[in-house]
């Protein structure tokens, strides 16, 4: 077996370590903001269908398929959708994704059986493709590869922040109704009015790169510029990116880590409503347990990684974590044991997902970034459409949660058994070995 590849640790000089912090104090709360709107706009369904399911008459595969069809959007122009942020820039591109995905999401209210339902999912995904990989991208150009675990942790701590608050802010919506509409269709239209105002936010707010970043002297801004520089393998090609096999390797280890992300993700409420008698709003409230647990493990698992300089055994170690927490929770009878498990399973994904991304930005650069990173996330994000349809078609078939949670757990354990394959000293993708 080969040895766990280890980054290069940072040797930053006092004045460096300020001018990341600098860019890290004015990027990460806005980009945090926008990935927290982002997750709650494509899972809120999930709390949607606590009531929306029986009003518009969906089975548990219907809602399954349907929860999952935004990843074959996403799978479908994410790719494209990254090339276009790498030639036009961040601050224009992501404003165009977030308008779009919050009329889309708005409009979710108005589906009224499960055809306009699957339509409705799919184009979601298809406005919102390019915007988690764009911003991992746009992080590569502010942040030097050391860095990164703590800095991508903490953009995504938005992730386990948006399911905690998701919870109790949907549920409370479920039980509202604005102008007429059903409760579902009110959360709908509350919750994807912030992406459209934040897409005019982005425009002023966002620079592109540190040349453009009026924040930022001009010393600071070759510095930022030289540190990233420093750590970015040489450039390369498109093809160098689509075509590597170790970035199909990183797509497989995504795959299973976003299966139990989403498979999980978009259950979660129905799982935990299944556990005891417990009102919408109490599911809302106890679904941000495990998130809370699972942010907290976040961002000290990610500043961990990076004060080791290891990464692999990072990502295997939650991944393995997440796979017991999942089976466990599967076999369990006491609901305490349960939801204690369940907890064990969201820690095991949040934990390994920023540290997970740490791996292909130190080995792409410029249009091979840009295309590889699109890639490993629009292929993993097929976990998305596969997790949330398996745990409902075996819902329907079972009658119960069971065999889904022990399909998520064989995907966490097949991530962390992947990662174990990346070689410890690894050429940049397109250099020669």
């Amino acid at each position: 077996m080969t040895e766990a590849p280890r980054a290069r640790r940072s040797a930053l000089t006092s004045e460096e370590q300020a001018v990341v912090a600098k860019a890290a104090r004015h990027l990460i709360p806005l980009m945090g903001l926008l990935y927290v709107v982002s997750f709650l706009d494509r899972v809120n369904v999930s709390y949607a269908a606590l009531t929306m399911n029986a009003d518009i008459g969906l089975s548990a595969s219907a809602f399954g398929l349907g929860a999952g069809i935004f990843f074959i959007g996403y799978f479908l122009f994410e790719v494209p959708s990254n090339l276009i942020l790498h030639r036009v820039g961040a601050r224009a591109w992501i404003a165009r994704i977030l308008v779009t995905w919050g009329l889309v999401a708005m409009g979710m209210a108005w589906v009224q059986g499960p055809t306009t339902f699957l339509i409705g999912r799919f184009l979601l995904g298809v406005a919102e493709a390019g915007f988690f990989p764009g911003m991992i991208l746009y992080l590569t150009y502010w942040f030097p590869g050391p860095e990164r675990g703590r800095i991508i942790g903490s953009f995504m701590l938005a992730v386990p922040v948006a399911s905690a608050i998701g919870g109790p802010v949907s549920t409370a919506l479920l039980g509202t109704s604005l102008f007429g509409l059903a409760g579902w269709q009110t959360m709908f239209v509350v919750e994807g009015l912030p992406a459209v105002a934040l897409g005019f936010v982005v425009l002023r707010m966002l620079p592109d790169r540190p040349a453009s970043a009026p924040w930022l002297s001009e010393g600071e801004r070759r510095c930022l510029e030289a540190l990233v520089a420093r750590d970015e393998p040489a450039p390369t090609r498109l093809m160098d990116g689509l075509a590597s096999a170790r970035v199909w390797l990183f797509a497989s280890i995504y795959f299973g880590l976003v299966l139990g992300l989403y498979g999980f993700g978009f259950w979660a409420p129905q799982i935990i409503k299944s556990l005891g008698h417990l009102t919408n709003v109490q599911v809302g409230l106890i679904s941000a347990i495990p998130y809370l647990a699972a942010a907290i493990a976040m961002v000290a698992w990610g500043r961990h990684s990076d004060t080791t300089g290891e990464r692999v055994g990072h990502v295997c170690a939650p991944a393995a974590l997440g796979a017991a927490g999942f089976l466990v929770s599967a076999t369990a009878t006491d609901p305490y044991v349960s939801l204690i498990a369940l907890t064990c399973g969201a820690v095991g994904i949040y934990a390994a997902l920023p540290v997970f991304w740490t791996l292909p930005t130190v080995m792409l650069s410029g249009t091979a970034a840009a295309g590889g990173i699109a890639l490993i996330n629009s292929v993993g994000n097929l976990g998305g459409y596969l997790g949330p349809y398996a745990v409902g078609w075996l819902k329907d078939w079972t009658g119960g949660y069971a065999a889904g949670l022990f399909v998520l757990s064989g995907a966490m354990l097949g991530a962390g058994l992947l990662v174990l394959l990346i070689p410890r000293r690894s050429p940049p993708v397109g250099a020669t070995p």
